[in-house]
């Protein structure tokens, strides 16, 4: 390869001097350059004039059919419009006849990697609820003033879903043996009556009314933590905060849905299984 390098060199110097020496190779050389490139000016020309006729013989054959066309749409102009109308029918009958449901959350979020434990649990034997802790545990003034109606809210663990309870309790066993973080149902099913009460309170509690929440279905349950014999419910306590966000990782790995993740209102408490064909549109 330097051999072959060494070789173009040379002749390339040996061009340049001879050029550079003798008046009449540059002549000879220059003038064909300049031949040759009149010619391919040329031929450039010619193929520029050709290719402007095809193209406006094509431009003047485009014009004559759209005409055409225009023309015999506008002979049919009125079974067009009917054939227009009878593919929209269906799709604006969806749009005026459907209700106009807002659930709880919307967004699909990524599920986390998967516990080994949690994986375990649901493959594993079948969980069994605990006791409930003593109802004024439910009635301070604190929970209220974070949950409004708590005291009134359903907690028996068997109106709900059995397969929603069994990965419910599979998130609270990995809260208490791997973080120790005690965890209490605050409310399990919701009537559609009291579901709206509590969107009555404002966008700020729930934006979903009797049939929108997957409460009504026995497929949701808000959960807090116990500390103390205390409920503690508030994410300002950064103990609980710390807790919630263990709760919503391990929540998704059970396959569940966390109202942390929504975009809209945060429900950090919140948990649901969505379940195809069950939620009344």
């Amino acid at each position: 390869m330097i051999a072959i390098g060494m070789l173009a060199f040379l002749l390339v110097s040996a061009l340049l001097v001879w050029l550079l020496l003798f008046e009449q190779a540059r002549d000879r050389v220059f003038g064909g350059l300049r031949r040759g490139g009149s010619a391919l000016a040329a031929v450039c020309r010619r193929w520029l004039g050709r290719w402007s006729s095809r193209a406006e013989v094509a431009a003047t054959r485009t014009r004559k059919q759209g005409g055409r066309v225009a023309g015999a749409l506008h002979a049919h102009r009125g079974v067009l419009v009917i054939a227009v109308a009878l593919l929209l029918v269906p799709a604006l009958s969806i749009l005026v006849l459907r209700r106009n449901v807002i659930l709880e959350g919307f967004d699909a979020v990524q599920r986390p990697a998967v516990n080994p434990l949690v994986q375990e649990l649901l493959r594993g034997e079948r969980l069994t609820p605990p006791p409930p802790p003593p109802p004024e545990v439910f009635t301070t003034a604190e929970v209220e003033q974070v949950r409004p109606m708590t005291a009134s809210a359903d907690r028996k663990w068997e109106r709900l879903d059995p397969e929603f309870t069994q990965k419910l309790l599979v998130v609270y066993k990995v809260m208490r043996e791997q973080y120790g973080y005690e965890m209490v149902l605050v409310e399990g099913y919701r009537s559609p009556e009291r579901q709206n009460r509590l969107a009555a309170q404002g966008a700020d509690v729930t934006r979903a009314r009797g049939g929108q929440s997957w409460h009504q279905y026995g497929l949701a349950a808000d959960s807090a933590f116990l500390r103390e014999g205390k409920l503690v419910i508030s994410e300002r306590d950064p103990w609980a905060m710390r807790g919630y966000q263990l709760y919503g990782q391990v929540a998704k790995q059970a396959g569940l849905t966390w109202g942390g993740d929504w975009r809209s209102i945060k429900d950090l408490m919140h948990v649901e299984q969505r379940r195809p064909g069950v939620m009344k549109r």
